[in-house]
């Protein structure tokens, strides 16, 4: 009885790695810079976000948070039996704090509330911003 081996040669494998190396080449191109796209996607959604807690904020104090308390009294408990505003600090998608000013310049809803982006530099071209 004769046994058959089974497995691939040399030369299969190395048709497979270099269709795999192909399609690798073709692909990556497009992913590259999405992560910052998908980023400043997130950061316009927390923006958002952000300005519906504030405004529930106004509703039950009267008057939006001041640039020295910023959005960290969102996260203290607004009363007995309540739950925080939010559960946790605003944080962009880069890690850094939202920035947060009350009275704003920017804007008619009395706050510009913004991120610095992805180079973290307030005021440049990446910035996330509300009033835009």
């Amino acid at each position: 009885m004769k046994k058959s081996k089974s497995g691939f040669t040399l030369i299969e494998l190395m048709i497979v790695v270099i269709i795999i190396a192909a399609l690798a080449a073709m692909v990556a191109p497009n992913l590259i810079g999405r992560s910052d796209e998908a980023k400043a996607k997130i950061a316009q959604g927390d923006l958002q976000s952000l300005d519906t807690t504030l405004k529930l904020y106004r509703l039950d104090k009267g008057a939006y948070p001041t640039t020295e308390q910023g959005l960290a009294v969102l996260l203290s408990v607004p009363g007995p039996g309540r739950e925080p505003y939010l559960e946790k600090p605003a944080k962009d998608p880069w890690q850094r704090n939202y920035i947060y000013k009350c009275p704003g310049t920017h804007r008619t809803a009395s706050y510009d509330l913004f991120s610095a982006g992805r180079d973290g530099r307030e005021g440049s071209e990446d910035d996330i911003k509300n009033w835009e």
